[in-house]
């Protein structure tokens, strides 16, 4: 397997340390429950270096990014970031991921399991003057999140954090150390992400920083099995859970950054086909009647009758209930209806809703 440069970090914290994407990271620290608290209430620190990078680079790399990714990537301007996915031809999701405008040059950042196959695709249709690196082994990765994640990582920096505005990135030193600081997230919370070079004494002079300046806050290591609630009350799809090779953007409600008018990209023609003859599913949220908990491949059901499938399910700590995310046949997911979720042979009754789940000011 291998180690983000804080793996030794985490081994020194009783982590629980599990195989994910070809690397050993922590799944949970104190458990899934206080991590996920601590994020919402205080400050967390994710190592999620296990994601992939690539620069792509080159006079026509514009050209290129339009072309393989479903975003409008010209209304990028230097500093900015932008959501948006990649489709095969059949308009299925490669992957979802990040484009930042670096200047000179474009940073994509893509899902850590689909690394190897996101760059060979893209290499596959290279074309024009473009120049693709995969960055990924000297990059490393922290996601600072929760409402104390700028008072914490303020003390740090001379960068005015405040005015960072949401999906842009600026350059600076945070403990000295010289990266990208990015406002993104994925878990709904104010948070920051710190990219610098990939190098463990350095990972261990940024982890150490951070913690102590977020000590009056409470600041906790936070583990994978965390990230994946505090999405998931966010409504953020998960590839390999709720979009993959065999969905389009526009069932899984991510019509918002496909711009079908910008001109032609790799999936316009399907993507256009289906929404065109109206889209047969959608990916809805649903809450449960009971504590029992809705796992990804569970059927969902009306009157005896499959009507789709849960994709994503957790126990939600923030609203002590049981919630998830499926796709359900058009006709049954309207806001305010009603499907079963089957688990194990026993039909729970579950209430569609509104995506997110938990809403954040």
């Amino acid at each position: 397997m291998k180690k983000t440069a804080f793996r030794d970090i985490h081994a020194s914290l009783g982590a629980k340390l599990v195989e994910f994407a070809g690397f050993e990271m922590p799944v949970q620290y104190s458990g899934i429950i206080d991590e996920h608290l601590a994020v919402r209430k205080r400050v967390g620190v994710f190592d999620v270096s296990h994601m992939g990078e690539f620069e792509v680079s080159g006079k026509d790399a514009l050209a290129f990014l339009q072309m393989m990714t479903v975003n409008d990537v010209s209304r990028l301007t230097e500093g900015r970031v932008q959501y948006s996915a990649m489709c095969y031809d059949d308009g299925g999701v490669v992957d979802d991921l990040l484009v930042y405008h670096c200047g000179d040059r474009f940073m994509l950042v893509v899902n850590a399991s689909n690394t190897r196959k996101d760059f060979e695709w893209l290499q596959r249709h290279l074309k024009g003057d473009v120049e693709l690196k995969d960055i990924s082994d000297s990059v490393s990765l922290l996601a600072v999140q929760g409402p104390q994640s700028l008072a914490t990582l303020q003390k740090l920096t001379s960068v005015d954090l405040k005015s960072l505005e949401y999906y842009h990135f600026t350059r600076g030193k945070v403990a000295g150390v010289e990266m990208k600081i990015s406002r993104t997230g994925y878990t709904g919370e104010l948070g920051f992400e710190l990219y610098f070079d990939a190098d463990a004494s350095l990972a261990r002079k940024v982890w150490h920083a951070v913690f102590n300046a977020g000590e009056e806050f409470g600041v906790a290591p936070i583990g994978l099995g965390a990230r994946d609630t505090l999405r998931l009350e966010m409504g953020y799809c998960l590839y390999g859970n709720d979009i993959d090779q065999t969905t389009h953007p526009l069932e899984a409600g991510l019509g918002w950054i496909t711009k079908l008018n910008k001109g032609d990209f790799v999936g316009r023609a399907a993507i256009l086909k289906a929404k065109e003859q109206g889209i047969a599913r959608s990916l809805s949220g649903f809450t449960l009647a009971e504590r029992a908990v809705a796992r990804h491949g569970y059927p969902l059901s009306v009157k005896g009758s499959t009507v789709g499938q849960v994709t994503s399910g957790t126990f939600s700590p923030s609203l002590e209930r049981a919630i998830g995310m499926g796709y359900v046949a058009t006709g049954y997911a309207q806001i305010g209806g009603t499907v079963n979720v089957v688990i194990r042979g026993k039909e729970v009754p579950a209430s569609i809703v509104e995506i997110p789940f938990v809403h954040k000011s």
